[in-house]
Parts: C-alpha cells; sequence; structure tokens
C-alpha cells in the first residue's frame, strides 16, 4: 500500500511540474493549433462575406466615348450643308442656263423677225412696181421672191396680167411707209405692211397715189425669206 501511495505522488509531482511550466500534451497541441486555423478561415471567411457584401462601384465610363457621338454632329451637319449648298448650286445653274437659252431663242426669234421684215418691205416695193416695157423681167423677179400658194397663184395669172400692162402701158411705183411684225416664228413670219403706190396707164396719164394695207406671210426656204401669202388687209 505504501508503493501505490507513492506512485500517485509522483504522477500528481509530475503533473503539477508540467502545468507550472505550461508544457501541453501533444493532443492537446493539435487541438489548439486546429482552433487556430479554424478562427483564421473563419475570419478570411468574414473578411470575404465583407467584400461580398460591399456595393461594387461602378466605373464611371471614359467621357471620351461620347466625344465621338458629339463629334459625329458636326460632321454630319457639315455634310448636310455641303449637300443643300450643292443644291443650291445646281439649281442656279440650271435656272442659268435655262434664262441662258431663253435669251438665245430670243435673240434668235428677233432675228429672225427683222430679217423677215426687210424682205418683205423689198419685196413688196418689187410687187407693186411695174413697168411695162419691163414686164417680164418684173414677172421673174415677182417669182424670185414667192413661194408657196401666192408662187402658184402669180404665176397662173401673169400670162394675162402682163398682156394687160402692155396693152394698157401701164407702170406703177410702190413706197412701203410703214411695216410691222405682227406675228413672229423662227421659219414664218407675218408682216404688215403699208404702202403708197404711184400707178400711171394710158387713161390716167396723170399719176395717181393708192395707198394700201397689206398682209404678207413670209417663210424661210432654202436659207432665203420668200412671200407665201400676200394679202390686202
Amino acid at each position: 500500500m505504501t508503493v501505490t501511495t507513492d506512485k500517485k505522488t509522483d504522477d500528481d509531482k509530475t503533473e503539477s511540474v508540467d502545468d507550472a511550466i505550461g508544457i501541453e500534451e501533444p493532443q492537446e497541441i493539435a487541438e489548439s493549433e486546429a482552433a487556430a486555423e479554424d478562427d483564421a478561415e473563419g475570419e478570411a471567411e468574414s473578411d470575404g462575406e465583407k467584400k461580398t457584401d460591399e456595393p461594387e462601384v461602378k466605373k464611371a465610363e471614359p467621357e471620351a466615348q461620347s466625344e465621338p457621338e458629339e463629334a459625329e454632329k458636326p460632321a454630319w451637319r457639315r455634310r448636310v450643308l455641303v449637300g443643300v449648298v450643292v443644291a443650291v448650286f445646281i439649281a442656279a445653274l440650271a435656272l442659268s442656263g435655262f434664262l441662258g437659252w431663253k435669251v438665245w431663242q430670243a435673240d434668235r426669234l428677233s432675228q429672225a423677225s427683222k430679217q423677215a421684215q426687210d424682205a418683205a418691205v423689198s419685196y413688196a416695193q418689187i410687187l407693186t412696181s411695174i413697168d411695162s416695157n419691163k414686164v417680164d423681167e418684173n414677172f421673174n423677179q415677182v417669182l424670185a421672191g414667192a413661194t408657196g400658194e401666192f408662187k402658184d397663184m402669180y404665176s397662173q395669172s401673169s400670162m394675162q396680167l402682163r398682156q394687160l400692162l402692155i396693152d394698157n402701158k401701164a407702170s406703177a411705183h410702190g413706197v412701203v411707209v410703214e411695216s410691222a411684225v405682227q406675228s413672229a416664228g423662227m421659219d414664218k413670219v407675218v408682216v404688215l405692211l403699208f404702202v403708197d403706190q404711184s400707178v400711171s396707164n394710158t387713161t390716167v396719164p396723170d399719176p395717181r397715189i393708192d395707198r394700201s394695207r397689206i398682209k404678207m406671210t413670209m417663210e424661210k426656204v432654202d436659207g432665203q425669206w420668200r412671200a407665201s401669202k400676200v394679202e390686202l388687209a
């Protein structure tokens, strides 16, 4: 019994010494290390949860992205402005061309009217002038300046008229007092003429003045203005 008591005493002493110097048993050391690792993992998880719970801060998009859109607006406006300017220029050019063409046409028509009027004045003086001694020459001049309907009519009546003029020793001299263009086209012009004609023959030896108003239609044939119709108006 004494031996047993002594052993317990020694064990108790040993435990008390260990406790005094802070020596832990291996199992207790392992358990404390595991607890420390669990604490560390818990702190890491808590840190992760904190980070996860924190609201995400959206990165502000750089303002440079809006610059292309703002830059596109002036470029678009410039393109529209250029298009408008080009359209206006084309319209102005077309209008200028049209007006130029109209002026050119008016100038051509004015020239045609003047040429036809001059030709009508000259032809009216030939038509109203006659010399019984030069009947054939007068007739040839009249036919040379005629065309169409009037030329056909004058050719048919010239033979009878020739003999009548010779028998009566008739003579006449016409002068155009005034003339005006009634209507005008590029190839056809109607001219009004006021003619004073001095007439004499065997019956009336003293010349008398006959005043007449003639409406003459002039047509351009082979580049020459000729009378196609002659009427007393």
